[in-house]
């Protein structure tokens, strides 16, 4: 089973004629182009996609894996993914607002919408893979997350990371490249896009980043509360944080940690592979990547 793919009718939004009322755009489906009276299911209605794990196992990612071992981690836990506004180093939604009311700042890389030039357009919405941009019917204009940038300003984290009661977000200063986003956005191979960011972001501690960066104007505090990030030791050193759909070629500032195995058994019985000493690697104790892309 599988839901009905459709689009929105966007052309309907720029030739309505003028009303009382803000015209909508119906949905469509992209198999007969016919207009929907109703969008039952679709991906924000259901994540599992791929269908159940017996026909999952069958895809090419799963060749030369233990696929009964993976096939329980959907019986043992389930993972909480927090998808936010990825603040994107190549923004899809600034391409796509016709009016120009997305914008990337400068001086600390978040992605906000101008309200007062906002038209409502709605292409944004489409234009963001990640479905981060919704519309408010009240004020007519597309909202997103601002990354708490007053807050920002003032020097106080966001309040999604002071809150979490768990301490899990960590949110810091990255140095990068502004003059490589464009080519490593521009990636051949999918499979390379994830070094290809890599490259893009600066070391630090490296000295010669740092007299460029003087150069450029960026304050000394900022070059030290880079140093002090723990993001870009979790990212580049550690190779621990990894980016959200890096095939989007939007090149995504918002990084996760996949999370350790809940399957012990298979460790107990020694199936997985050791390092050095009695305990299993620790990559092995992960969840594979492999299982989450699935």
């Amino acid at each position: 089973d599988y839901y009905e793919p459709f689009t929105f009718d966007y052309e309907h939004l720029h030739s309505a004629p003028e009303g009382k009322h803000i015209p909508t755009a119906r949905p469509r489906s992209l198999i007969d182009g016919k207009r929907m009276d109703k969008v039952i299911w679709g991906p924000n209605w259901e994540e599992l996609l791929g269908g159940e794990f017996e026909k999952r196992a069958r895809d090419r990612n799963f060749e030369a894996m233990q696929k009964e071992m993976y096939g329980q981690f959907e019986n043992t836990f389930m993972m909480y993914l927090p998808r936010l506004c990825e603040h994107c180093l190549n923004p899809s939604c600034v391409a796509t607002c016709p009016s120009g009311a997305i914008y990337k700042r400068e001086e600390d890389g978040i992605v906000l919408i101008d309200q007062d030039k906002c038209r409502g357009w709605r292409l944004c919405i489409s234009g963001c893979p990640y479905k981060k941009i919704y519309f408010n019917w009240k004020s007519g204009k597309s909202e997103k997350c601002i990354f708490c940038y007053p807050r920002i300003e003032s020097g106080q984290p966001t309040v999604c990371s002071e809150t979490c009661v768990g301490r899990i977000r960590y949110l810091g200063v990255l140095l990068y490249d502004a003059d490589r986003i464009e080519e490593a956005a521009s990636t051949e191979r999918e499979v390379d896009l994830y070094e290809r960011q890599c490259e893009v972001f600066l070391d630090p501690h490296d000295p010669s980043v740092i007299e460029e960066a003087l150069k450029q104007g960026i304050p000394q505090n900022v070059i030290d509360a880079a140093q002090r990030s723990p993001v870009y030791k979790m990212a580049m050193d550690w190779k621990l944080a990894l980016p959200l759909h890096p095939e989007y070629r939007t090149l995504p500032m918002v990084w996760y940690v996949p999370p350790l195995s809940p399957i012990q058994s298979y460790a107990d019985a020694g199936g997985l592979p050791k390092s050095e000493g009695v305990l299993p690697a620790i990559e092995s104790l992960r969840i594979p990547v492999q299982y989450l892309a699935n």
